[in-house]
């Protein structure tokens, strides 16, 4: 369906053709009709299928230009997500004179933003907190906010923004129009659909419509040791010029973005730790290209959208399968191919499976170069860099100046010697840098995973058929799901470490959960570090983890309202020992 067949004002199709669009996507096409009627709506939308259109063009619609107040309002997970849908909303709205939209969110100064919505913005764009602190100060009055819209809610949600968002939907008038957007229609989403919409409409887009048909898809086989090495060889093979790297926590991205540093890449991080001024100046860099290589974890990439993106390298398997679409969807955009290439251990085979089911794509797989065919390509390479330099207008001051070094004793093949030493110094001590990346790379690997679960070393870990080891002495008194009693095999006492509480979560063994999906769910969602956690006990169907009694809390209510490997969790203070 064209745009101009959707009942749209002139103003606004001249804004659509002025950014080149013609033809509606299905989530357009299903949800604009319906929302300019002014019902409620909840939609299933991924990234990259024009979501923001989907709503925005609606919200612009909607506005009454001789009330100058605020009538719509826009909730966002990240601040880049604000920024992103308030630049998308910018550019419908160019002709719709007079109409103001404003993005905003933490980390910038709220005075300036108090000033602004003074002067008046019919549509603000903005992350929960930064809206609840406007409504606590009125400096942003809802009495005249008609429609109230939430993008990405799950992703709100999980991020422990449900309280949030109850709040300021309470205090907003009752008479509106309330819209939720969301890649799933999980269970928490439908109920706060139930609790705060009036007999919505339900539009899903079919599974089928969330692989991206213009990125080709790889994965690489590898060892834990091996990542980052393969990463380099991905970059040079595939002459990537801009891209992005994905890690599951904060703490994987700075050391993948200092390991491409040591490899001589120009790479820069992202993640949630990060002020709003380093990550504006992050972003800027990105989007110029003075750094070519984004390193970032999922949370902080989610509004990220720069153009020329050549590949996405899953560095990690994204924990959660819907990332990946999140992930992969960054490039290939705008009709361009992109290329997706995500790195996978043995462990995490079943991952892959799960993923290729839910986007019915088939990922091919890819074969690492041998040593021998790296140094070809990087030989060919550099061979045809010499030409291009050989055959500027300028070359003559460059013989020039080997005449005057073949003066002091030195010669053209000393000099090219020398240089070829320089470009090719990566391949001539390969061993020497890989075994100090793996040293550390191991290091960090049993770090990340509480320090006790290397293959290697099972003293202090779970078995790999999901019992315990002599260690783990316990059974608690839970009964399963069902109401049956579990078939344990019974437990040796085993004394209770008083310096730690005991937890248990939902999640075990039928779930495909390892004692790493803990570490990294925990680790980077409640920002703790890996080698804080204690023992792990995994079941078929929960399973038990130790940690300091201080950080209890913290682990709670970071984790409250996620989810370990797309299955919401529930964590309770376990008084069995």
């Amino acid at each position: 369906m064209l745009f101009k067949d959707l009942g749209l004002s002139p103003e606004v199709l001249e804004a659509i053709e002025s950014v080149g669009y013609s033809e509606a996507t299905p989530i357009q096409e299903k949800t604009i009709p319906i929302l300019l009627t002014g019902k409620d709506l909840t939609g299933q939308a991924q990234t990259g299928t024009g979501k923001t259109a989907s709503f925005g063009i609606p919200a612009i619609e909607h506005v009454d230009l001789s009330i100058n107040a605020t009538q719509s309002l826009i909730l966002c997970p990240t601040r880049e997500l604000a920024l992103q849908v308030s630049t998308e909303l910018k550019k419908l709205s160019k002709f719709k004179k007079g109409l103001r939209v404003l993005a905003v969110y933490g980390g910038e100064s709220i005075e300036r933003q108090i000033k602004d919505l003074k002067f008046g913005a019919h549509i603000v764009v903005g992350t929960p907190g930064r809206i609840i602190d406007h409504l606590d100060r009125r400096t942003l009055n809802a009495s005249n906010i008609s429609q109230i819209i939430l993008d990405e809610a799950d992703e709100m949600l999980n991020m422990g923004f449900r309280e949030d968002i109850e709040l300021i939907l309470t205090r907003l008038p009752e008479q509106r129009q309330t819209v939720l957007f969301s890649a799933t229609l999980a269970p928490p989403i439908l109920a706060l659909a139930k609790r705060f919409q009036n007999n919505p409409e339900i539009i899903k887009i079919e599974r089928k419509e969330l692989t991206i048909s213009t990125v080709e898809q790889f994965y690489y086989l590898v060892r834990n040791a091996q990542k980052t090495e393969i990463v380099t060889q991905i970059i040079d093979l595939n002459n990537l010029q801009l891209m992005l790297i994905f890690c599951n926590t904060k703490r994987k991205v700075e050391e993948v973005t200092d390991e491409l540093k040591a490899y001589g890449h120009n790479p820069i991080s992202l993640h949630g730790d990060k002020t709003q001024r380093d990550r504006t100046e992050v972003m800027s860099k990105f989007r110029k290209g003075t750094a070519n290589i984004l390193v970032a974890t999922d949370v902080a990439a989610r509004g990220i959208d720069v153009t020329g993106v050549d590949a996405v390298i899953n560095y990690d398997v994204p924990l959660d399968i819907e990332n990946y679409v999140h992930r992969i969807g960054r490039t290939g955009r705008a009709g361009q191919l992109g290329k997706s290439f995500t790195l996978v251990t043995n462990d995490e085979k079943y991952k892959l499976r799960d993923i290729e089911r839910y986007t019915k794509a088939t990922i091919e797989k890819a074969e690492t170069p041998t040593r021998q065919e790296l140094i070809a390509y990087k030989k060919d390479k550099l061979a045809t860099r010499i030409a291009a330099e050989l055959d500027k207008p300028n070359i003559q001051i460059w013989t020039n100046l080997l005449e005057e070094y073949k003066e002091k004793g030195i010669t053209a093949e000393q000099i090219a010697t020398a240089f070829l030493v320089k470009e090719m110094k990566d391949l001539a001590e390969p061993e020497r840098r890989e075994r100090s990346f793996e040293d550390r790379g191991d290091r960090r690997d049993r770090g990340d995973r509480g320090g006790r679960f290397d293959r290697g070393d099972r003293r202090e870990g779970p078995r790999r058929d999901g019992r315990s080891s002599d260690r783990f002495n316990d059974r608690p008194s839970f009964r399963d799901r069902d109401g049956g009693e579990r078939r344990e095999r019974p437990a040796r006492p085993r004394t209770p470490n008083e310096n730690m509480a005991r937890l248990f979560v939902n999640v075990g063994r039928i779930d495909r959960i390892s004692p790493g999906d803990i570490v990294g769910a925990f680790a980077g969602e409640a920002n703790i570090k890996g080698s804080q956690i204690g023992q792990i006990d995994i079941f078929d169907k929960y399973s038990f983890v130790e940690l300091p009694h201080d950080l209890v809390d913290q682990v709670m209510d970071g984790m409250r309202n996620n989810k370990i490997k797309g299955k919401s969790i529930n964590i309770e203070i376990s008084n069995g020992r």
